[in-house]
């Protein structure tokens, strides 16, 4: 029987490849986005198996109503991929104070809502996987990436706890922490900087800019073999509890690893 995912933030970059690789692996898919039309725009319109839904996942009332016509109209929801999510770069005291609560009500707060609306239906079911997606940056945080690690290092707390107590009714939980990915994140459609000038940092910020101009578009990590591994894993019984893509993930990760090691070590009493 054909399992049921619901993606969000399916119109572009990783959600895109992950609706298409899931469809492609014999799945129903629930593509949702702001713009439906979107989503068809990039699939080529209405699909036998992949179905496009419209959610601002900001909206609490949206996503409890997605979820209860996707399990009306589907049967269930086995696979839920809360995916939605985008990045405000740069150093921090150049955001506004609406700016980074825009940052967490997004990548926090909405992928929160999403969860809190899919969770009860996979519960009823004893059966489901929870798979979110997070960042490298929510294990690491660097200059000019403050604002977006602080919401990614929220969610992985989040989840990682929520995971726990999900597990005993049958949920499962794969958090996903991706390095450097060739999509549009890091270009207008997607990331967002800071918009207040201080002169302090105007050097750091400059070379900052010039290097997410760089890398955009030249990242190195592929989206579409991510997608496939996140499928493959999504069929595995259980599946890890961490997914950590790419080189430069693994490198950062490590390095992170290797500095607590010895930052705990220091901290040991004489």
């Amino acid at each position: 029987m054909s399992k049921i995912w619901l993606i969000t933030g399916a119109s572009r970059g990783l959600g895109r490849e992950i609706a298409r690789a899931a469809r492609d692996a014999g799945a129903t898919v629930v593509a949702t986005a702001r713009s439906p039309a979107a989503v068809r725009e990039a699939f080529g319109g209405e699909q036998d198996r992949l179905h496009a839904f419209a959610l601002d996942i900001t909206d609490a009332q949206a996503a409890n109503a997605v979820a209860s016509e996707a399990v009306e109209r589907f049967g269930a929801i086995d696979v839920l991929v809360n995916n939605a999510g985008y990045a405000e770069l740069g150093f921090f005291e150049t955001f506004t104070e609406a700016a980074v609560r825009r940052q967490f009500d997004v990548n926090l707060f909405g992928t929160m809502n999403v969860a809190r609306a899919v969770a009860p239906h996979m519960r009823a079911r004893r059966s489901g996987l929870i798979v979110t997606i997070s960042s490298v940056s929510g294990l690491v945080s660097n200059a000019g990436g403050a604002i977006y690690s602080a919401s990614k290092f929220a969610v992985e707390g989040w989840m990682e706890g929520f995971a726990q107590e999900l597990a005993p009714l049958g949920v499962r939980s794969l958090l996903v922490e991706p390095g450097m990915l060739r999509t549009d994140f890091m270009d207008g459609a997607s990331a967002r900087f800071g918009s207040i000038d201080i002169p302090d940092y105007a050097e750091a910020v400059a070379q900052y800019r010039a290097f997410v101009d760089r890398a955009n578009g030249s990242q190195p990590g592929d989206p579409a073999r991510l997608a496939e591994r996140i499928v493959a894993l999504a069929a595995q019984d259980p599946p890890p509890a961490r997914l950590v893509f790419g080189d430069d993930a693994r490198q950062w990760a490590g390095a992170k690893i290797d500095q607590l090691r010895q930052e705990i070590a220091q901290s040991a009493d004489a």
